[in-house]
């Protein structure tokens, strides 16, 4: 019943346009909490709160005016919202606030001795941001060249302005090939356009090993030594018929200019290929391949060399290129996984058995921590705490 009069009030004033970011916050929780709640009609909302009561909208609204220092005698601008005044929207949320603020007390008066429920713990947040572009480009004489945001680098074949990282096409006549390795901390995201014009956006904690230029009319080949990238291939096309091959320790992946996705964490068991447009074929140490198309996404496991291919919806496979978390169904562990990588942190879970509880929900990647953790919380995950750069789950 709380929830009911809370999120009303809060529905209320997000039409308004006068949230504050904790009711901002707040409704997010509630709408993960609650699904019905985003197809709630304003119009029904208010009207049927109105009819809980005999307010007087006209005093309610005088009231807000006199509130906000408004002139009385002024005479009052109407602003239309589905067709209603919206005073009368102003006048209901009061009403709802003042209606959920009694049941509050209430509620918490009767259940104060059965019902507790642990609030966060927050220390010393201020070392813990989202991630941001940075990486650490190793050239091939070992010199090794960080780069991040508000940052330039330049070589003969190479210009970064510490966002991306793009490789000029080169003399491809050479018969010698010069490789570079991109090295991504946690913490941390970049992209680079290859020689070919070939784009990937690498995700945190991950490694590209790829040359300056590619050997005109061969087979073009870099190495994902470990960690997430997404591929944008140019086609054989347009490099004189010549493939792209993506290595792995234990898979290799042809493509025929393509977009694809591909997982290779060095702490997860499973490597995962997810396409997105055109052909792959992924291949495993054994020599055993399998053909995905788009929407297919491939999972080897490291311990048996074995395939299993899959549907998945690649939008939220690959949302973490677009700046966004997206779980649909994810266990908790792996969720933290996620968040660990791109807020440097580390997790532990007080509680085993939430290691395996479902989460679902989106979130952007740009919000800072104790915003992400609070959205999570639930009758299960009841709290957290973070000490230094560790995060416990109560």
């Amino acid at each position: 019943m709380k929830d009911v009069f809370h999120i009303s009030r809060l529905i209320i004033k997000e039409k308004l346009k006068v949230l504050t970011d904790l009711e901002k916050t707040d409704l997010e929780r509630l709408n993960h909490k609650l699904p019905f709640s985003d197809n709630v009609k304003i119009e029904d909302l208010v009207d049927k709160v109105s009819s809980y009561s005999t307010i007087n909208k006209d005093r309610a609204w005088e009231a807000i005016e006199a509130k906000f220092g408004k002139v009385q005698n002024k005479p009052k601008r109407v602003v239309k919202l589905f067709n209603r005044p919206w005073h009368k929207y102003a006048a209901a949320a009061v009403f709802v606030g003042l209606l959920a603020t009694a049941y509050f007390f209430k509620d918490n008066l009767l259940n104060s001795r059965t019902n507790h429920v642990e609030t966060p713990s927050i220390v010393d947040t201020n070392l813990i941001e989202p991630g941001t572009d940075k990486a650490t480009l190793t050239l091939a004489n070992g010199e090794q060249v960080p780069l991040e945001k508000g940052t330039a680098f330049q070589t003969s074949n190479a210009n970064s302005n510490g966002e991306q990282i793009v490789y000029a096409a080169g003399n491809r006549k050479t018969k010698e090939l010069t490789y570079n390795y991109l090295t991504i901390p946690r913490g941390g995201q970049f992209h680079i356009v290859l020689s070919d014009g070939t784009e990937v956006w690498l995700n945190s904690e991950s490694q590209l090993k790829y040359p300056v230029s590619f050997i005109d009319g061969e087979t073009r080949q870099v190495e994902l030594v470990y960690g997430e990238a997404y591929f944008d291939v140019t086609p054989s096309s347009e490099n004189n018929g010549s493939k792209f091959i993506v290595l792995n320790k234990s898979q290799e992946v042809e493509v025929l200019g393509t977009e694809f996705n591909i997982k290779a964490y060095r702490d997860e068991t499973n490597i995962y290929t997810t396409l997105v447009e055109g052909k792959v074929i992924v291949a495993n140490q054994q020599g055993v391949t399998r053909n995905l198309t788009p929407n297919y996404q491939s999972v080897l496991s490291m311990e048996t060399a074995e395939f299993k291919i899959t549907t998945v919806d690649v939008n939220s496979e690959t949302s973490w290129r677009r700046g966004v978390f997206s779980f649909k169904g994810k266990p908790l562990k792996d969720v933290m996984k996620v968040i660990s990588r791109w807020y440097d942190v580390d997790v532990v879970f007080a509680n085993k058995e939430l290691e395996s509880i479902k989460f679902k929900g989106n979130l952007n990647k740009d919000r800072s921590i104790e915003r992400i953790l609070s959205l999570m919380l639930s009758d299960k995950l009841k709290s957290y705490e973070i000490k230094d750069k560790t995060i416990i789950l109560k």
